[in-house]
């Protein structure tokens, strides 16, 4: 197996519907023990309509004030229901604030429950909208940073005359997108744009059209090879490969059997392959770390991948994340050719500089 670059993980975010406040604050808290851990990053999901963070450029902006190194990710926004360019101040923002650290996962295609909320979000009828990767080469657009109108083109406000550009300028972020995609037309569509390629436990299409795990290594295996083969950009492709990962080890008796029905519970999907666009599932990995690293080892697609991204269940507990996440941290992650980074001591540093911790917290000091 070969050695990962980086190790992260993606918590879904969840809440009780009476009590946001409180599932919101444990993902941040989330995202301080995985720093402290040492995981290169730590994502989210945008979910609209659900029990989770439905701004994720709002929460990761909170996150960069509570955490100082761990890369701050979104996977993914669906791109459908978004403004190009207004999504790209949000974003922007949170980068800036955070010291360039997030990492933008998007996806294309028609956006999930656009049939209770489409009239809303487009203000009447949504059914001519353009739900094409054409919005993501927008967003793209609006990244880069480039000026408005021409060379003499000028806009005035109090204190300052300046040539138009989307503000705040996020130097590199636009070399941070990622394209969430489970198909192989997607994946050389983010190819042919230097884009980095996240593909997780679902995938659609393939050589071929049965199921079961063995046919779902093979479609994936065919997405990323012809991802690789497309590939355009100025540094080396980037792959950032999710798995559903539970180890057992660090669990009670009775989490143990929890998370062997959760296993059960979600085999029958991994079976067949579903529908016309023949969608095929990953199996979980649930089990001693010994286990899993087993089956991470073979496992080819893992091979092929620069980044694993810990994708983490829905329906877990707080304590069970935590416990998830260390065990991998210490049991699974070392073997793997993982070394955890260490946090800087933010104020020992700021008595050195003779400047406020509260202002370098944010800072960007990803190691190397």
């Amino acid at each position: 197996m070969s050695t990962l670059s980086t190790i992260a993980f993606l918590t879904p975010g969840n809440y009780d519907d009476a009590r946001p406040e409180q599932g919101l604050e444990d993902t941040l808290a989330l995202f301080e023990h995985g720093e402290r851990l040492g995981f290169d990053g730590a994502w989210v999901r945008q979910r609209h309509l659900e029990h989770g963070v439905s701004s994720a450029p709002v929460f990761l902006a909170a996150a960069s004030q509570r955490t100082s190194r761990i890369r701050l990710g979104i996977g993914v926004i669906p791109i459908g229901y978004e403004s190009p360019f207004r999504l790209a101040e949000d974003l922007s923002t949170a980068d800036v604030l955070s010291g360039g650290r997030l990492e933008v996962g998007v996806s294309a295609g028609r956006p999930p429950h656009v049939e209770l909320i489409g009239e809303r979000v487009f203000d009447g009828d949504w059914s001519g909208q353009d739900f094409s990767h054409a919005r993501v080469d927008r967003l793209l657009e609006n990244l880069s940073g480039g000026f408005l109108g021409d060379a003499d083109t000028v806009i005035h406000s109090p204190g300052n005359v300046q040539r138009p550009r989307l503000q705040p300028f996020a130097a590199g972020l636009r070399d941070r997108v990622w394209i969430g995609a489970g198909s192989a037309r997607s994946a050389e569509w983010a190819a042919e744009r230097g884009l980095g390629l996240l593909t997780g436990n679902i995938v659609s299409g393939g050589p071929v059209a049965e199921g079961g795990p063995a046919a779902f290594a093979a479609t994936q295996a065919d997405v990323l090879a012809r991802y690789r083969d497309a590939y355009r950009g100025a540094g080396a492709p980037r792959v950032a490969l999710g798995r559903v990962i539970v180890p057992t080890d660090g669990a009670d008796r009775a989490t143990r059997a929890r998370y062997a029905e959760y296993r059960a519970s979600r085999e029958e999907r991994t079976r067949i392959a579903h529908g016309e666009r023949l969608t095929q599932f990953a199996p979980d990995l649930v089990g001693t770390a010994e286990e899993i690293l087993e089956r991470l080892a073979a496992d080819p697609v893992v091979a092929a991948a620069t980044d694993l991204r810990l994708e983490l269940p829905y329906e877990f507990s707080v304590d069970d994340y935590r416990q998830i996440l260390d065990d991998v941290a210490s049991l699974i992650a070392p073997e793997l050719g993982w070394a955890p980074k260490t946090v800087p001591d933010v104020t020992a540093a700021a008595a050195a500089s003779g400047t406020d911790g509260a202002l370098i917290a944010g800072a960007s000091t990803e190691a190397a």
